[in-house]
């Protein structure tokens, strides 16, 4: 079902009874070509262009709870594409540019925003690390500006300016950076890979993965057993559990991160800001609730929840930076399981185990890349070997020393 203003027009002259379900909701069959383990944006990006770029269509994917009930649904829905090495530069921004042309894509309004994103910086070595990092970004071709303290008081004037405990002197802008509604991505992803016949299968959790003479063979649910060719790990925080069902440690932690949304209020950002004294970053959403986050909790954890001093630490970088939210109540909050890596950079990549594929160790960057990753991901799967845009995404980068620190912080994933 194609969906435009006429259809909406003629859907209300109907009383919007024509309106069909955006996926069905198959009975599953017993083998498939490829099984997808997460019904979250990487595994739902991953089947759509499998579909999509590869004509593949004997395809499930496996989601224990319902479609948009993990990590997708439980972001800050920031997007950007301001890194520094080659690797993560060159695939963050195809991933921006596949957010760039994503609605038309799938016939669905995910509300891309590319309002700009601004990383404040507030002493002289951080202007440096800004400037060194808008360098590399324009010398690979992605949009940078340094901006001094006028420019941001004409673009962000209700930042703390004159009395902040650590003065503004300036930000790193990339305009085509902004936001994205979470769960119409998974939503529209869900839509476009069932619309090309992929089988979604909510409320099947995989218990087990079957491995015989080296190579994975199907996995056990919590609706049976399910033969396939080629199975491929997508569920972010749980990534390590579901590798150690085919006997595979993983260099990853689990950790959770908090986000938050403040009652409505009307627009006073319209920017995406970061705070570069401390780790806090705020958007305002188009129903005016502002949008927030921070740190990770700091202990590794599986729940959806967060805990009252990273609230606390939350909203003190909020105060030091942009005072005026002191004054409003939050309306609710939630937590997101991250699967942090040992040099903060991810996996896209085959395992030892013949047919079996990895999707993780996002860290903070697992939402902003889920249509590369997908794309990426599908690529590796379908031609079993890597695309260009991901082939230093790999497992033994560790065992082997190349390490893809992004901060420059070394091997310690609770400070990524």
């Amino acid at each position: 079902m194609q969906y435009s203003a006429f259809s909406i027009f003629w859907q209300g002259l109907k009383g919007h009874t024509g309106w069909k379900p955006m996926w069905r909701d198959p009975e599953p069959r017993r083998e498939y070509d490829i099984i997808i383990i997460g019904g979250g944006g990487h595994g739902l990006s991953t089947a759509y262009y499998l579909a999509r770029e590869h004509g593949l269509t004997n395809i499930a994917v496996l989601e224990k709870g319902w479609i948009g009930s993990g990590n997708v649904g439980r972001n800050t829905t920031i997007i950007r594409s301001n890194y520094m090495l080659p690797p993560n530069t060159h695939f963050y921004e195809k991933s921006m540019q596949l957010w760039e042309g994503l609605e038309q894509d799938f016939n669905f309004n995910a509300m891309v925003s590319q309002r700009g994103v601004i990383n404040l910086f507030h002493s002289d070595p951080q202007r440096d690390a800004f400037a060194r990092r808008g360098n590399a970004m324009r010398l690979a071709g992605i949009d940078a500006e340094l901006l001094d303290p006028d420019q941001l008081r004409e673009l962000v004037p209700v930042l703390d300016f004159d009395n902040a405990r650590f003065p503004i002197q300036g930000g790193l802008m990339q305009r085509r950076g902004g936001t994205v509604r979470h769960d119409a991505v998974a939503w529209g992803y869900a839509r476009g890979a069932d619309s090309r016949g992929v089988d979604i299968i909510q409320n099947c959790e995989v218990m087990d993965i079957r491995v015989e003479g080296g190579r994975a063979v199907g996995v056990e649910t919590s609706r049976g057993y399910f033969a396939a060719k080629k199975i491929g790990i997508a569920v972010a925080g749980h990534t390590s559990r579901l590798a150690q069902m085919a006997g595979i440690e993983l260099p990853i932690e689990s950790h959770v991160l908090q986000a938050f949304v403040s009652e409505g209020i009307k627009p006073l950002i319209d920017t995406v800001v970061t705070f570069g004294a401390g780790h806090f970053y705020i958007s305002q959403s188009d129903k005016g609730g502002l949008v927030f986050g921070g740190d990770l909790d700091g202990y590794n954890s599986y729940a959806q929840r967060g805990n009252l001093p990273m609230m606390e630490h939350v909203m003190a970088g909020g105060m030091a930076v942009m005072p005026a939210i002191g004054r409003l109540r939050m309306l609710r909050h939630w937590g997101g399981i991250m699967d942090m890596s040992f040099d903060g950079s991810p996996f896209i990549c085959k395992t030892g185990i013949e047919g079996l594929y990895l999707n993780g160790g996002w860290c903070y960057g697992g939402f902003k890349a889920t249509p590369a990753s997908g794309w990426c991901f599908a690529h590796t799967i379908a031609r079993d070997e890597p695309h260009p845009l991901n082939a230093d995404f790999t497992i033994d980068r560790f065992e082997k020393g190349r390490m893809l620190d992004e901060k420059g912080v070394g091997p310690n994933p609770w400070i990524q």
